[in-house]
């Protein structure tokens, strides 16, 4: 039969907001498991069930206000005896007759039991404040030692402080939270009973307390001090939920202090955060650990930046797919902003579009693939000596034959002895995409920037045709005139600095691909040849590639294929 579940004594506070459904219609619970949390001003607080079974319907909603005694859901409890309930209050009753206790007084597990009502302001009546215990030491009218002890926490034991709010030296008011504990069922805020220095912290975090558990010595000063003789330190009574201590009251919530501006570079690089403390309540908290969360990196979506949940396992899957990546490069921090006007003159212009779009491929590249070069040198005398001997041909082509053309076409060949260097791997890094086609990029350099046109099915072209079509895209990408097709494709990259220079570089691999193939500036130079020196024309070459996809030894023995192909291009013919 379906019983009631209540709001239990929550002390003299009405209206209190609902800030989190945690049960749903349908789910089956236990005795203590939380339905929902509640909010005050001053604590939140898990309100469990009360009783084993199964959701019929919960009657509130987040924003709700509720009081004690307020339906909050209907459970179809389960019978101890296997009998039918036919009237949860009376059973009710009975149980607290038979106990000897009063309905009316029930609370949830972790709440401080002290939040009852007491028959005066003090403890004349046998009942223990809930206030942190402050007792003074010293004589005089000048300074006295307060000892501040952790209060009436309910029969809970082992209570573990999770935060030290404090250290010694530090001036606290009245208030002022000393420390944070935590039960399984709720956290609390313990304040300071008086104004004055904290001497010396006991506990610190990780520390198991419980009632009378000396937390914090204090020196206060005064008329302040001599109160503390007469009577029991008083403070605002503990909050079972750690709030922000900057937080203002609802209806005087002030806009969010700016940061200074000596202080900008530093919040650039921390995570976002609603603040130094975390709103959360104890189930969001049991959440976090479990799952080695820092609430102070988790942005809250509940009222006033409470955070829920779905905040937590947000913050998971964000980080998970790789959300610091794409939010600062794999996690890195991020290049501090500096005023150079402060060191002279300066002029600001903006990257051109294929810069600003390379610049982007460059940096994901770079952060994604493990980038490996392998230098080497080739002796291409007979090569040139043989492009030279086709001079005369090539003006009657009208056609100008350059080394990028034979490089191309050796390529091409070697491509095909070695597959896994025109392939691609999958996302997930765990196969190849071996690719039968010789689409070859070419780097162009441009006024707005590098750009790639690709030359199609390169090894079914010959040096001439390979040679029109280099010096075709290369004059549509200086003209600004290069359309989608003729820069998607590509398979395998060169990239040549020709007479621009340098002996050697590392060139960038142009991601997806797993490979591209620098070229330096040819030199003459002396090379040992049949016991003796020789002039000989030297080409350096500068192979990167992904070490993911290929390793050393097989690069190794890809640029080793090369060499002797552009040494001696008849071996392209066999």
């Amino acid at each position: 039969m379906s019983q009631d579940i209540r709001i239990p004594d929550i002390g003299d506070a009405d209206d209190v907001e609902v800030v989190e459904i945690i049960a749903a219609a349908g789910d089956e619970i236990g005795e203590d498991d939380p339905i929902i949390v509640i909010e005050s001003d001053k604590a939140s607080m898990e309100v469990p069930a009360g009783k084993a079974g199964k959701i019929e319907e919960i009657t509130v909603a987040v924003g709700d206000k509720v009081s004690e005694g307020q339906v909050i859901a209907r459970i179809a409890a389960a019978s101890e005896s296997g009998e039918d309930d036919s009237d949860d209050s009376s059973a009710d009753q009975d149980d607290s007759e038979a106990s000897g206790a009063d309905p009316s007084r029930e609370r949830p597990s972790g709440r401080d039991s002290a939040d009852a009502d007491e028959p005066g302001e003090g403890d004349d009546a046998g009942g223990k404040s809930s206030r942190p215990e402050g007792r003074s030491h010293g004589g005089g009218s000048g300074a006295r030692t307060i000892e501040v002890k952790v209060p009436d926490i309910g029969d809970a034991e082992g209570v573990e402080v999770i935060e030290v709010a404090v250290k010694a030296g530090d001036q606290v008011e009245e208030d002022d939270v000393l420390v944070v504990v935590e039960s399984d069922k709720a956290s609390m805020e313990i304040p300071s009973s008086d104004a004055g220095t904290v001497k010396e912290v006991h506990v610190s975090v990780g520390s198991e307390v419980e009632e009378g558990t000396l937390l914090v010595t204090l020196e206060v000063q005064g008329a302040a001090a001599e109160a503390s003789e007469d009577q029991p330190a008083e403070s605002a009574p503990p909050s079972e939920s750690r709030r922000e201590r900057s937080e203002p009251p609802r209806d005087q919530k002030q806009p969010p202090k700016q940061p200074e501006p000596q202080a900008q570079d530093e919040a650039a690089e921390s995570p976002p955060s609603s603040g130094t403390e975390v709103y959360a309540g104890p189930a969001v908290r049991r959440l976090a650990r479990e799952l080695g969360v820092d609430l102070k990196q988790v942005s809250g979506s509940g009222n006033r930046g409470r955070i829920v949940k779905d905040d937590v396992k947000t913050h998971v899957k964000k980080r998970m797919a790789g959300g610091a990546a794409a939010a600062g490069g794999a996690g890195l921090p991020t290049m501090p902003e500096v005023d150079f006007s402060k060191f002279g003159e300066v002029e600001e212009q903006p990257l051109s579009r294929i810069r600003a779009r390379g610049a982007a491929n460059l940096h994901r590249a770079w952060v994604n693939v493990p980038h490996v070069t392998q230098h080497d040198e080739v002796d291409v005398t007979d090569l040139e000596a043989f492009r030279g001997s086709l001079k005369a041909e090539g003006e009657r082509r009208g056609v100008k034959l350059t080394p990028v053309a034979f490089i191309i076409k050796a390529c091409c060949h070697v491509l095909k002895e070695f597959p896994t260097f025109n392939a691609s791997l999958d996302p997930a890094a765990t196969k190849f995409i071996l690719k039968r086609y010789y689409h070859i990029g070419m780097a162009v350099d441009t006024p707005d920037g590098l750009v790639v046109p690709v030359i199609r099915d390169a090894d079914r072209k010959g040096v001439w045709e390979i040679s029109e079509e280099v010096a075709a895209l290369a004059e549509k990408a200086r003209d600004k005139k290069l359309g989608p097709n003729d820069m998607q494709g590509g398979s395998f990259s060169v990239s040549s600095l020709g007479a621009i220079g340098g002996t050697g570089f590392t060139p960038l691999i142009n991601a997806p691909e797993v490979a591209i193939l620098g070229v330096g500036r040819l030199t003459t130079r002396p090379v040992w040849k049949d016991e003796a020196f020789v002039p000989r024309k030297m080409l350096p070459l500068s192979l990167s590639y992904d070490h993911r996809a290929i390793n050393g030894a097989e690069a190794g023995r890809f640029v080793a294929r090369l060499g002797e192909l552009l040494s001696d291009i008849r071996r392209m013919a066999l």
